[in-house]
């Protein structure tokens, strides 16, 4: 199985205790962040298998990046702001779904499933605004391994 976790790109900061504040799910991508989504998702375009299902965080900065890329995607309510790494691996189904998918969402939820699968001694991996880690579960004769196929920031695109 092949788990691609994209963060939303770069968005409007957010000032919970304003209250003329938007709320957090509705904060859009800055200007440099539709730029990074769009770079990202025109390197991404290219690699991603034309199966792949997508799913996406309701909130408004994900979907604006996953809009970039152009293709069919479901929103999820599971893959909002602080949802725990076990609802993302439940909900795609990891190690045992055939298909590939890619997932917009959060830190710190996208860092903590990183560390997880890769059994990494700290809690959570940082990943940049805008960047991809694409992991893939396999099996070998010395067990179950997942391996690190690609990390992708926009800067370096």
């Amino acid at each position: 199985m092949d788990l691609i976790v994209w963060r939303h790109a770069e968005a409007e900061e957010w000032l919970p205790d304003d209250a003329h504040s938007i709320s957090d799910l509705e904060r859009s991508l800055t200007p440099r962040g539709e730029k990074q989504a769009a770079r990202m998702a025109g390197w991404l375009d290219r690699q991603l298998p034309e199966r792949t299902r997508i799913l996406v965080s309701p909130a408004r900065r994900c979907e604006q990046t996953a809009l970039a890329l152009g293709r069919k995607y479901k929103i999820r309510a599971e893959l909002g702001p602080d949802a725990p790494p076990s609802q993302l691996l439940e909900l795609v189904q990891w190690p045992g779904n055939k298909l590939p998918i890619l997932v917009i969402g959060h830190q710190p939820t996208l860092g903590q499933v990183i560390s997880q699968l890769l059994g990494l001694r700290e809690e959570e991996c940082a990943v940049k605004k805008g960047a991809l880690w694409w992991l893939r579960h396999r099996d070998r004769e010395a067990g179950a391994q997942t391996v690190v196929v690609t990390v992708q920031s926009p800067e370096l695109l």
